[in-house]
């Protein structure tokens, strides 16, 4: 098995999943960010697909960053306080990483999930 990263996102203050909330994954290298993908959360605040499959696994340091800001507006927050979230971490060993968000209109949330 190869190492494969999945994300999902969770509205606290609604209860609910996140839908429709836009992802960038990057790829932070010396020479910059490269933009590997970009999707939206599904109906259950998930991507229907790894972010980052197993094919395209790579130690090294990765950039999550999640379009909060139009996700709240949409959902009817006005309040405009969070915007872009990025989360940087680094995938090192050949298995499933998992990086959730758990989100507010004032507040967030993540952590290494299973």
């Amino acid at each position: 098995m190869s190492g494969y990263l999945t994300t999902h996102v969770l509205d606290t203050a609604r209860g609910c999943p996140a839908a429709g909330l836009l992802i960038r994954l990057s790829r932070i290298t010396e020479a910059g960010r490269l933009l590997l993908r970009e999707m939206r959360t599904n109906a259950d605040g998930r991507t229907d697909t790894p972010i980052l499959p197993e094919a395209e696994y790579a130690p090294g340091l990765y950039e999550l960053l999640f379009h909060a800001g139009d996700y709240l507006h949409a959902a009817g927050e006005d309040a405009g306080f969070l915007d872009l979230i990025p989360i940087r971490f680094t995938l090192s060993e050949e298995m499933h990483y998992h990086v959730p968000l758990l989100l507010s209109p004032y507040g967030y949330t993540t952590y290494r999930g299973s």
